[in-house]
């Protein structure tokens, strides 16, 4: 089959035929469709550091898709061949005690589809049938291939009680364009989002956010007068890993505001924990998505009326890829998908 491989320790991915996966008896052979090019993936291609320290040559990437079965390991049940799937990307221990106490999303000893195992960059994907997820055939393959950074925005967002609240986003990468739509469809009051890059926050605004920022261009303190705001934001969610942003986001919470932590931010990152303890702020952590009510949650939104489709802006051809990840790379796109079928 043809797969997109990250073969050597430089930039780039080659185009190779690779044998087709193994199967185990509780693992599910899908036929991808669609992939979403994703921010890690975007590390892997340019081989920064992180990807140098975590990435093992040869690698299969991509862990964003959509597909069909098209074959079962013998002892997988509830599944039929042509079912549209798509799958979590984090395959876990199944032992840890967070894993036995229901809380997978926090084992310790998580592997990473298209990371530490070959991924879905590919024709054929097999993961275990505990990481399949038995789509809603009406909703559109093209979102469904988004499950996995839809499954982060929806984890960060609904983390904290959104109704009637107000909401500042930090990164309009597209996690945070999906955050957007969340919050908005979550009963947020105001949804303010900043970025650097004015492509992505005008996608931000088809998205429904109330007003987007740039830092570089306007100070946020008329914008939060003229939304009526008489204190700081009630919920943070920082996108974009970078520590300005993390730094200007904690300076405008409100007293006993909630922050979710999606980006990454640098090993030396400050923080002002000054303001974080006498404000009373709290800071958590967002690492993939909750297995599996992240998954139903996001269902059921888009079964009642949430929009993602304004956040995905290019499509091609798998064998199109370096032109794909061109786009990426120069910031003037939302989500990237690859085609498959």
């Amino acid at each position: 089959m043809k797969a997109l491989v990250k073969k050597e320790a430089q930039a780039g991915l080659l185009l190779e035929d690779v044998p087709m996966p193994k199967m185990g008896v509780n693992d599910v052979l899908i036929r991808i469709q669609k992939t979403g090019i994703c921010g890690t993936d975007l590390h892997i291609y340019n081989w920064n550091e992180w990807a140098q320290k975590t990435i093992p040559i040869p690698m299969q990437i991509g862990h964003e898709f959509v597909g069909v079965v098209e074959a079962l390991g013998s002892s997988v049940e509830g599944f039929q061949i042509g079912d549209s799937v798509c799958g979590e990307g984090h395959i876990v221990c199944d032992h840890c005690r967070n894993c036995l106490a229901g809380r997978r999303h926090l084992c310790a000893d998580t592997l990473g589809v298209g990371v530490n195992r070959p991924g879905a960059f590919a024709e054929f994907l097999s993961i275990p049938k505990r990481n399949v997820w038995h789509a809603d055939p009406d909703i559109p393959d093209k979102i469904l291939a988004l499950f996995d950074p839809l499954g982060n925005a929806t984890h960060s967002a609904l983390s904290f009680d959104m109704l009637g609240e107000d909401v500042f986003i930090t990164g309009a990468g597209p996690i945070g364009i999906m955050a957007v739509a969340i919050s908005k469809h979550a009963g947020a009051r105001h949804i303010v989002i900043s970025d650097l890059n004015d492509y992505r926050l005008r996608l931000a605004k088809k998205m429904g956010a109330t007003v987007c920022l740039n830092p570089s261009k306007e100070s946020i303190e008329p914008l939060k007068e003229k939304l009526g705001m008489r204190e700081g934001f009630d919920v943070g969610l920082e996108m974009s890993g970078n520590s300005d942003a993390l730094s200007f986001l904690i300076n405008h919470m409100a007293h006993g505001g909630n922050i979710a932590l999606l980006g990454i931010p640098d090993s030396k990152t400050t923080i002002d924990w000054e303001k974080v303890v006498f404000n009373g702020l709290t800071l958590k952590g967002i690492y993939g998505r909750k297995m599996y009510e992240t998954w139903y949650k996001m269902t059921a939104m888009i079964q009642n009326g949430l929009d993602i489709s304004s956040v995905i802006t290019h499509y091609f051809k798998y064998s199109d890829y370096r032109a794909a990840f061109e786009v990426m790379q120069s910031g003037n796109s939302g989500k990237v998908i690859l085609e498959w079928n």
